[in-house]
């Protein structure tokens, strides 16, 4: 192998792909003050997400509003929403993308379960 292609190895090393289905929490806070219509929206594209990843949505809990450990800009409350699903890792990506965005969702954790 020639010094070039060792170079280029080593600066872009191959990426694996991982086609399998994981499984996956997500722990969402949307503002209190969302009318229902639009709460039910922003759930609704998580689903949607998952679906279109060929993913499975087991569980989707609504834990309505509680009280924040701390403010978060000027809210003290917010909707808390337990999702529970199986999804592609690289969609994994795709829907943290959108909830960084989403001017709705004050905090959000997506973890991987074994």
């Amino acid at each position: 192998m020639t010094p070039r292609k060792i170079l280029k190895k080593v600066l872009k090393p191959e990426v694996e792909k991982d086609d399998k289905l994981r499984n996956y929490e997500l722990i969402l806070i949307i503002k209190p003050e969302i009318a229902e219509e639009k709460f039910d929206a922003a759930l609704n594209s998580i689903s949607q997400l998952v679906a279109k990843g060929e993913g499975t949505l087991n569980e989707m809990e609504k834990w309505g509003k509680r009280a924040l450990a701390y403010p978060i800009g000027h809210f003290v409350e917010g909707n808390y929403v337990l999702t529970r699903f199986t999804l592609k890792p690289a969609l994994c990506r795709e829907l943290e993308a959108s909830l960084q965005v989403s001017e709705d969702v004050l905090r959000y954790l997506l973890i991987r379960t074994e």
